[in-house]
């Protein structure tokens, strides 16, 4: 069982001045309960789209979505999920403590069990010391962890968060992400709609890409942004020599300090380097393999993506 299955989905809108406009294109995918699950994209990709569909605010043309193995809008799904929107605000005259009070009531929890469950999700969020302090006096930072609080105050199983660290300091980005992280833990499912493709980076386990209504690239972070047959050498004792050694036997090479960044046609030749380098009295700290920024990525593929 997926906690979302989206099969060939499709919107299409009609506007008078122009047209038809086709904003999902056969969109299908999968995410696993428990996993972090980022979807990328410009403005105007089909995120905001799909989400809608997923929250049942809006119908598809056609094509299936299903929630934990049950239809989208189907009554039991809206108690298993929870949205936070960008940019959202609070009345100002609420404190943190009356804003989950009033969510909890509208999701059916009441009693003892919304107050446990406040002084739980309170604590979890670092929120704790600020619950009688009203919202026009918190931070943007407080403000999101309020907001991730109120997507968690039903015990929700499956987290929509859209920019959940936007316009906040890097320590606040840092302790969001620890959070979602420690959610994952507790085996939530989030899926997350960033900008911040260094957070999306850091926590996702599997990520689209969406363009003009499709997905075009699919998959967890590292098999999309590492370079094929592409590896850094730390070495040390490198000289130009031992280093020129290695140029008839590579698709590609630089070096730049203690490290030497080679591509070969095949993943067997890096004996034949490794053979070379010793022979040459160079000691071989480590080989990785060499990878590109998930935004150099996503600029690169929306680029190509642009250009057909």
């Amino acid at each position: 069982m997926y906690a979302i299955e989206v099969e060939n989905l499709h919107k299409k809108y009609r506007q008078i001045l122009q047209g038809e406009i086709h904003a999902l294109k056969g969109v299908s995918l999968q995410v696993k309960p428990g996993e972090v699950f980022g979807i990328l994209g410009p403005n105007g990709a089909g995120k905001t789209t799909l989400v809608r569909i997923l929250l049942s605010i809006i119908k598809p043309t056609s094509g299936s979505a299903r929630i934990f193995d049950s239809k989208y809008n189907a009554t039991n799904v809206k108690t298993k999920l929870a949205y936070l929107a960008e940019n959202h605000t609070y009345p100002r005259y609420l404190t943190g403590e009356q804003v989950l009070q009033y969510f909890g009531s509208l999701s059916g929890v009441h009693g003892k069990k919304l107050r446990d469950k406040i002084d739980e999700t309170l604590e979890l969020v670092g929120m704790t010391k600020w619950r009688k302090t009203k919202v026009k006096k918190y931070s943007k930072g407080m403000t999101q962890r309020i907001g991730l609080a109120q997507t968690l105050i039903n015990d929700s199983e499956l987290l929509f968060l859209d920019e959940p660290t936007d316009g906040i300091d890097a320590l606040g980005r840092k302790e969001i992400r620890d959070l979602l992280l420690k959610l994952k833990e507790q085996g939530k499912t989030i899926f997350l709609n960033s900008h911040l493709l260094s957070e999306v980076e850091q926590i996702c386990d599997q990520i689209v890409i969406m363009n003009k209504g499709e997905i075009i690239r699919r998959g967890t972070i590292d098999s999309l942004v590492a370079k094929r047959n592409a590896y850094k050498i730390d070495v040390v004792g490198a000289t130009e020599t031992s280093v020129a050694s290695l140029k008839e036997k590579v698709q590609s090479i630089a070096s730049v300090d203690n490290q030497i960044h080679v591509t070969v046609k095949e993943v067997e030749e890096l004996d034949l380097i490794i053979d070379t380098l010793r022979s040459n009295s160079v000691s071989i700290r480590s080989i990785i393999p060499d990878r590109q920024s998930l935004e150099d990525y996503f600029v690169d593929v929306i680029g190509k993506d642009g250009d057909k």
